[in-house]
């Protein structure tokens, strides 16, 4: 990867207050990560973006935004996870937890099988779609349910709660348009409480963002 690259991940990290978080060895698994997002997608669709530097930014630093939410947690479910991510990001920089990315593509899961072989990291992929039915579909409940691709709340809340393990805790990855005041409120009827809101900027694009986390109530 190019010095570019080099800037956008350190830079984004070091913006979000989590650098220290990041180990160099975590470094150099998320550059061979985005390495191989990158080769990958010349023949499988696998994502819109292929500028290196925004991929340390857009895919790896934004979904390394989760790590102060995943404090403690042993297991990480990732629904609806496309090429793993935030999954695989998080299982570079969090390599004692055990980490299941799933998605209804077959040819996505099939880089995430790939590419956590070539990493050697304690990720699962699995080719199914995530329907509330974690017993039939073979999917675990987790201590950390979040996803990237349902950024609903009104249908993520509801689908994720269904696979939290006892005591687990649900993540909502937003935008521009978080509102505490309607995110307590879905939560509400489910039996969720809502325990933190964060905001922040993504350094380089500017770009808003929000994680909300939830556990049971």
């Amino acid at each position: 990867m190019d010095e570019r690259f080099q800037a956008s991940l350190r830079g984004g990290l070091r913006g979000l207050g989590i650098e220290s978080r990041v180990s160099a060895e975590a470094l150099s698994l998320l550059e061979r990560f985005a390495d191989r997002l990158l080769v990958w997608n010349r023949k499988v669709n696998l994502t819109a973006i292929t500028d290196p530097a925004e991929v340390a930014e857009k895919h790896l630093v934004d979904s390394l935004a989760l790590l102060p939410d995943l404090d403690g947690a042993t297991t990480l479910l990732d629904i609806g996870s496309g090429a793993g991510i935030p999954g695989v990001p998080v299982a570079c920089a969090v390599p004692r937890l055990d980490v299941t990315c799933c998605d209804g593509v077959g040819k996505k899961i099939a880089f995430v099988k790939a590419v956590s072989a070539e990493l050697d990291l304690r990720v699962r992929g699995l080719a199914v779609r995530a329907e509330g039915q974690p017993e039939a579909e073979g999917l675990p409940r987790a201590d950390a349910v979040v996803s990237r691709a349902v950024a609903d709340p009104e249908r993520w809340l509801p689908l994720g709660a269904s696979y939290l393990a006892p005591g687990g805790r649900l993540l909502a990855m937003l935008g521009r348009d978080a509102d505490e005041a309607g995110l307590t409120r879905i939560a509400e009827p489910l039996g969720l409480r809502l325990v933190a809101a964060r905001r922040f900027l993504l350094p380089h694009s500017r770009g808003e963002r929000a994680i909300a986390r939830f556990e049971v109530a």
